[in-house]
């Protein structure tokens, strides 16, 4: 039998994805592109924004019109939250929630006439990691989140805070490194809170894993200000294969937004937590952060206090997305919502300062030293990848150096 993946949103959904592959083609199926006619498509949807449940809905819709016979399996995060309007739609034949990710393919083989063994129907955390580049994968440890944000409707579609244990995680990485991957990404809904419903920690988690044979390189995906610790930094500061890379969520420079949206620290603390890695890691860390323009209450002067604040703490750069208004959430009945046009306007200015932040750390990094891990993709004959600190290096494309560490001057 045939079967096609369409992925839409996080690193997470990726990552699951190609280990639902993975275990289908364990069990003979053979994987086509979504262009093509399969028997089975597997559409792994999201649902952070308005848009994204749109672009789900959609897919399956033009996913059944491509095939009319074929059967549809939906599942993440859309299908937790919309369950009952995607499963109308015609085409699905099954659909799971964030909970189910563990049963998906059992359930579909049983149904289809395969034997397996009856899966658990007990929720646990699914662990995954990515497929499809020889170098490098996303290796999901942990998934949920308990914090509630007043914007946010992901501890709803994904469930409360799990990990899974060091062991299987350390096993996980240890497949992918037989496999030629070389450099292992962290990731998680609230990585840094890994360990919080087994009595494991984080930090035993990056000792762990530091200690596997053949991966050379790791990465933290994403991680709360509140939950990178000094001691974490301290210790990837000590020599460890962890890279001067992090990706650190700000959402705004605002203490009054940040308390109103209910996170878990204030912009003096995010800012010494920017120096302290800075000290530990010298200017040549990389600092990424998330930033939300046009959350309820922002006024133009909010925005500019946010805007001047984030021009102060410099980062490497800033994944900016506009608020969007979900219902159920607190913040979605919050006064001073802010229009459409005015949210795309503040987005185009973070932007522009995006882009002026990140081209002077990559100034302030040439003619250094760097080590780059390059990768298998060719284009217009030129290979490229990244330094520890997450600058992007192309060259001439030379096979030879596909998966290998390569000194280059930046």
């Amino acid at each position: 039998m045939k079967i096609a993946y369409l992925t839409l949103g996080c690193k997470l959904n990726y990552a699951e994805t190609s280990t639902y592959e993975r275990a289908f083609r364990q069990a003979g199926f053979e994987t086509v592109s979504a262009k093509e006619k399969a028997d089975l498509y597997l559409i792994n949807t999201c649902s952070v924004t308005a848009t994204s449940d749109a672009k789900s809905r959609n897919l399956i819709r033009k996913t059944h019109r491509l095939n009319p016979e074929a059967k549809i399996i939906v599942c993440g995060c859309s299908a937790q939250l919309r369950r009952e309007e995607l499963s109308s739609i015609e085409g699905v034949w099954k659909i799971f929630g964030c909970k189910e990710k563990a049963l998906i393919v059992p359930q579909c083989l049983l149904a289809l006439g395969f034997e397996v063994e009856e899966p658990d129907l007990e929720d646990k955390v699914f662990g995954a990691y990515s497929s499809g580049e020889r170098t490098r994968c996303f290796l999901k440890v942990q998934d949920g989140c308990d914090n509630k944000c007043h914007y946010c409707t992901v501890p709803y579609a994904r469930g409360e805070s799990r990990s899974i244990r060091i062991c299987e995680a350390v096993r996980m990485a240890e497949k992918a490194a037989s496999e030629g991957i070389r450099e292992i990404v962290l990731t998680g809904v609230n990585t840094g809170d890994f360990g919080k419903n087994n009595g494991e920690s984080f930090l035993d988690l990056l000792k762990a894993l530091e200690k596997v044979e053949g991966i050379q390189r790791y990465r933290i995906s994403s991680i709360e200000p509140n939950l990178l610790s000094d001691e974490i930094i301290d210790w990837i500061a000590s020599g460890s294969k962890f890279q001067p890379h992090f990706h650190i969520p700000l959402q705004t420079g605002c203490d009054e937004l940040l308390k109103a949206m209910g996170r878990h620290y204030d912009s003096a603390f995010f800012e010494k937590k920017l120096a302290y890695l800075r000290e530990k890691l010298s200017d040549e860390v990389f600092i990424g952060i998330d930033v939300m323009v046009g959350l309820p209450g922002e006024s133009e002067e909010l925005f500019e206090k946010s805007l001047a604040y984030i021009k102060r703490i410099r980062p490497a750069f800033i994944h900016v997305f506009p608020y969007s208004r979900r219902p159920g959430t607190p913040a979605a009945q919050m006064e001073g919502q802010v229009s459409e046009q005015e949210k795309k306007r503040r987005v185009e200015l973070m932007e522009k300062l995006c882009l002026e932040l990140h081209d002077s750390f990559v100034n302030s990094q040439k003619g250094k030293k760097a080590l780059v891990l390059f990768e298998s993709k060719e284009k217009d004959g030129q290979m490229s990848g990244y330094s520890g600190n997450y600058i992007r290096v192309s060259r001439e494309y030379d096979p030879d150096l596909v998966g290998k560490i390569v000194e280059v001057v930046i």
